[in-house]
């Protein structure tokens, strides 16, 4: 019998599964461990709306839906699982015993190599509330000008924003936008959107050092190829680490894409072996994905937080192992940068062909589709997204994806052009 489950990380995915395990009928004791003193917040505005202050801070505090009748333990972190005692260490001493763990410990923004560059007045990273809080309050205070490392999703946002701000923002990246999420094709339109909008951007091209002055304020930035730009704010925006160094040594198969869990969210040993009552959710967990070949994935976006987690609480109270559920929730995300709504489903980073199946790419209002081995696999939409709920269903069915009369293109494949071979 389940008595007491605890549940590592005050995030999205701790909250939702704390909630989903009361709806599916636990009564025992659930504590709620959180190393952030703040109660679980929406992260997704943190980069969009709260910079421009569109929103105020209070609007990110996510809302319970269930009653939970939890121990909420936060601003400490965990330190390590004993799983033959079935305990959680924390920081400030405290043992938490448990018959059941949620690990839900999300990913933190990866830093700048140099610490002492890091250090620097001026520079900025952005994943957390905080993080969030202090970059907005430079933003407002109009510095000079903000200089970006990096050419993913936060990255572009946030130069978003300080356009919106009416800042001078210089974007580096080291090769296309979005070149791992979406390919080079349509990063090479979300580029010149960036230049359309005043961006100045530099591809190609690596931060080789920051330079501060006597004050240790950031002064100016060097590139790889030798220019130097003037700035008095750095943010970077390089990926996210998963939060995984708690468990290094806890007996269970730890990576740097996260916790290894099976297709029921069950965490696994070194071994591949099933470690009973560990389960992992959200940001945090790599698992096969049955729509995927059952690929190795780890997902970083906010409906797979809210699905997984419900899942592996759902599993958790099973009975049996046969009326556990699969976790295959098509991933799907958003980003909303100069104007223009970006969505997606699916997991295009596989794809092998893509084709523009309706709209304008020069208007910034499209469908293209990505397939792989002849079938679909994933759809973006640009200013678009009332046309996915038509594609979804297009998923794992033959490429390219017929939509009847919405086929106004030549659907000759093109190659979307990743980053880094596709984990074939």
């Amino acid at each position: 019998m389940i008595e007491r489950v605890v549940i590592v990380g005050a995030s999205l995915a701790g909250l939702r599964g704390a909630e989903a395990l009361r709806d599916a009928g636990f009564q025992g004791e659930l504590t709620v461990v959180g190393d952030e003193p703040l109660v679980p917040y929406d992260r997704p505005p943190l980069s969009k709306h709260l910079l421009t202050r569109e929103i105020s801070t209070d609007l990110t505090a996510l809302p319970n839906l269930t009653s939970l009748d939890a121990r909420w333990l936060l601003g400490v972190a965990a330190t390590s699982v004993d799983l033959k005692n079935r305990i959680v260490e924390l920081a400030n001493g405290e043992r938490l015993c448990f018959d059941q763990l949620l690990i839900t410990t999300g990913t933190r923004a990866r830093p700048w190599s140099n610490p002492t560059e890091a250090a620097l007045k001026g520079v900025f990273l952005i994943r957390n509330f905080g993080d969030a809080l202090k970059l907005r309050a430079k933003l407002a205070a109009m510095p000079q000008h903000v200089l970006i490392i990096g050419g993913g999703f936060i990255a572009c946002e946030v130069a978003s924003c300080c356009c919106d701000l009416g800042l001078p923002v210089t974007v580096v990246a080291p090769k296309a936008l979005l070149v791992h999420a979406l390919g080079k094709v349509i990063g090479d339109i979300v580029a010149q959107m960036q230049r359309d909008a005043g961006v100045d951007l530099r591809l190609g091209v690596r931060v080789s050092k920051i330079e501060g002055n006597s004050l240790f304020q950031v002064q100016r930035v060097h590139l790889s190829d030798g220019t130097i730009i003037d700035t008095d704010l750095v943010v970077v925006a390089i990926g996210a680490v998963r939060n995984v160094e708690w468990l290094q040594h806890s007996g269970l198969a730890v990576e740097p894409r996260g916790v290894r869990c099976d297709q029921f969210c069950r965490v696994l040993n070194p071994h591949g072996e099933i470690l009973e009552g560990i389960f992992a959710a959200g940001d945090v967990a790599v698992w096969p994905h049955p729509l995927y070949g059952h690929r190795l994935i780890a997902i970083e976006h906010w409906g797979n937080a809210v699905a997984q987690a419900q899942t592996a609480a759902y599993n958790m109270v099973s009975k049996t192992a046969q009326t556990m559920r699969v976790h295959e929730h098509l991933p799907d995300f958003w980003s909303s940068q100069f104007g223009v709504n970006i969505k997606s489903i699916g997991l295009p980073q596989f794809a092998d062909q893509l084709v523009f199946t309706q709209g304008s790419a020069t208007e910034r209002n499209f469908i293209a589709a990505y397939g792989e081995a002849g079938r679909t696999i994933a759809v973006v939409s640009f200013n678009s997204a009332r046309w996915l709920p038509a594609y979804r269903d297009q998923i794992n069915k033959p490429f390219p994806p017929m939509q009847g009369a919405l086929n106004q293109f030549d659907l000759s494949p093109l190659n979307p052009e990743f980053a880094l071979p596709n984990n074939r």
